[in-house]
Order: C-alpha cells, then structure tokens, then sequence
C-alpha cells in the first residue's frame, strides 16, 4: 500500500482529486459552531462558570473537531497542518485582543474632554468642584523633559553604539556592554533616586544660594539614563546588520573609517535606530516615577525647565487618577490618550524622515 493510500483509506488517489480535496468552508464553520454550543451546554448548563471558560472550552473542542474532520478529508497531514494554522492564528489573535482593548478604552473614555479647554488651560485654582481644567502645562512639561533627555541620551547612545561596532575591542568594550545590560533592567524609580541624590540635593544648591530645587531638568536627565541603555542596545545590533562589503568596498576605495561609518554605515542603519530612539523616547514620556521625584509637579504652567517644579502628562495621569475629584478620571483619561497621541505622531514623523534617506530606499 502507497503513504497515499495509508492517508485516505478506501479513496483513490490520483493528482486531481488530491488537488481538490480540501474541507468546505461550511464544514469549518459547522466544527466551529458545534463547539461553541457543546461548551455553552456543558459550562452553562452546569454552572462549572461563565462566558470566558465556555470560549475557552469552546476553542479547544474545536481545534479536535477541525483536526478529525479535516483528517477525515484532507489527510492526517493536512489536518495537522490545519491545526497548527489555527494554533498560530489563535495566537495572534490574543495578541492582538489586549492592544485593541487599549486603544478602544482609551478612544472611547478620552474623547469626553477633548475640548480646547483641556489643551488650552493648566489645573491652577481649579478646585474639586470645577469642570474645567486642562494638561497645558503638562503637555509643555512632557515636551521639554522628553526632548532634553533625547538630546543628551541619543547622541551618547549612537556614539557609544559605533564604539561597541567599529572599534569596541578587549576587556574595556566587554566592560561597556556589561553595564549597558545592567542598566536596561535599573527600575526607573533608581535612576529618579540617583538624580535626586546627586542633582537635586548636590549640583543644584550650587546654583540656588544653597537650597535645593526640583526642576523639569532634572527630570530630563532622569529620563536620559533610562533612554541610553534602550539605544545603545537597539543601535549596536542595527549597526551589526549592515553588511561587511559595504565597509570593505569603501575601506578598498580609500575612504576612512570614520566617514565610512559617518556616510554608509549609519545611514544604512538610520531605521532600525530611529525604531530604537523611539521605543526609548515613548518609554521615557510614559514615566511617572522620576518626574515625581525630581521635578515635583506643578499646576501652573511653568516654561523654564531649569527653574521651579514642573509637570508631565504621566504625572498628570496619576495625580488625576487618585483625585476625590469626580471630574478627574475624565481629565486622566484625556491625559492619556494624549500621551499615547504624541508618542504616535513622533513616530510617525520619524520614519518617514528616515525613509526620505537614498541609501535606505
């Protein structure tokens, strides 16, 4: 007997009918629909729990069905194959779930004070009792801080990442890399504490008669400590992708190392490290715990972020959030999907500056 045969008992097998044997559609949806309604019987009718365990059940009674009735079919192969598809899109599916649930509560709750009230005010003597009040200062707070920490953490991480790549050799460049990956997983509450320490109660004295004063800055380089790591790693791996002979050709035509690497090897890499500056950047807009350490918050609209307390839209968020306030979860809510709204756009506006470089089309 031929594996052919062995697959379908009792069926003849030729090259058409292997082409067209495939299970219908409606069989699919029939598997599917007989195990939706044997879970709900047997979860429901024996009360053994609710909906979410019956979608459960349901799920892997139907990955059984498909798998007999497309063995039945299609082969044992096929089935297995069927099967394994399902598996894969199942995942993807569950993936997918947690994503749109944030974007839809997000969407669905921010939109109630999306207003130029609340982009166009701060929460200075706005009481519990009032309606208005907006994020303009900690809109302008999230701005200032985020892009003084970019500016000092992402020409630090790219230079240290061409370090680790190009020239990084020996006991030094293994060194470097040892503290890279160990201040990846540094709690963001350790680097507020360690701006706080030295900055805060250190540096700025020296600048305000003795005293010590939180200020936007500081907060921003607390968050640059939290960035450098994110782009150092992410850049270091993006330079390892760019193949050898684009070096060798320009090292071959006499062109130096360090505008070969100024001229081909980091604009060929420019994507994938805009996609790492911007995980750090959205990772460093979305912190709480430094700006509350060192900046202090504000409800006032505060400019200068080297002088005075300042806020953040996630600062904003929390205070919000425990606020008696019954205005306040709408104005957290808001807050959020701003924030969620600027990290997008800056993204965005990213890669397409990346894209417009000729060496990466």
């Amino acid at each position: 007997m031929s594996l052919l045969d062995r697959e379908l008992p009792g069926v003849a097998m030729t090259p058409d009918n292997i082409r067209t044997q495939k299970l219908p559609l409606v069989a699919n949806l029939g598997v599917a629909l007989a195990a939706v309604v044997v879970s709900a019987a047997l979860v429901l009718g024996l009360g053994l729990g609710n909906w979410v365990l019956v979608i459960v059940l349901s799920w892997v009674l139907y990955l059984v069905g498909l798998l007999y009735a497309a063995g039945r079919v299609e082969g044992r192969r096929a089935a297995r194959n069927r099967a394994w598809q399902s598996l894969i899109y199942s995942a993807c599916l569950l993936a997918i779930l947690p994503l749109a649930s944030v974007v839809w509560t997000l969407v669905s709750k921010g939109a109630s004070r999306l207003d130029g009230n609340f982009f166009g005010t701060s929460m200075n003597n706005i009481g519990a009792r009032d309606a208005n009040g907006g994020a303009y200062h900690a809109i302008i707070g999230t701005l200032e801080q985020v892009g003084i920490a970019a500016l000092i953490a992402v020409p630090l991480g790219v230079l240290g990442a061409i370090y680790l790549v190009e020239y990084g050799r020996g006991k030094f460049a293994g060194t470097v890399r040892f503290f890279v990956d160990v201040m990846t997983g540094i709690p963001s509450i350790v680097a507020g504490l360690f701006i706080l320490s030295f900055w805060v109660l250190i540096v700025s004295p020296w600048f305000n008669n003795g005293q010590p004063r939180f200020s936007g800055f500081a907060a921003s380089l607390a968050l640059s400590v939290l960035m450098l790591p994110t782009i150092v790693r992410s850049t270091e791996e993006m330079l390892r992708l760019v193949p050898g002979p684009l070096r060798e050709g320009a090292y071959a035509l006499g062109v130096p190392q360090w505008k070969t690497i100024l001229k081909i090897v980091v604009p060929t890499a420019l994507p994938g490290i805009v996609t790492g500056v911007m995980l750090a950047i959205a990772r460093a807009a979305g912190e709480t715990a430094p700006v509350l350490l060192v900046a202090g918050g504000a409800a006032a609209i505060n400019f200068d972020p080297f002088t005075g307390n300042q806020s953040s839209l996630a600062l904003y968020v929390y205070q919000q959030a425990g606020d008696a306030s019954k205005y306040a979860p709408a104005r957290a809510w808001t807050a959020a999907l701003t924030l969620v709204a600027i990290v997008l756009i800056l993204t965005i506006a990213a890669k397409m500056l990346a894209r417009r470089n000729s060496l990466t089309r």
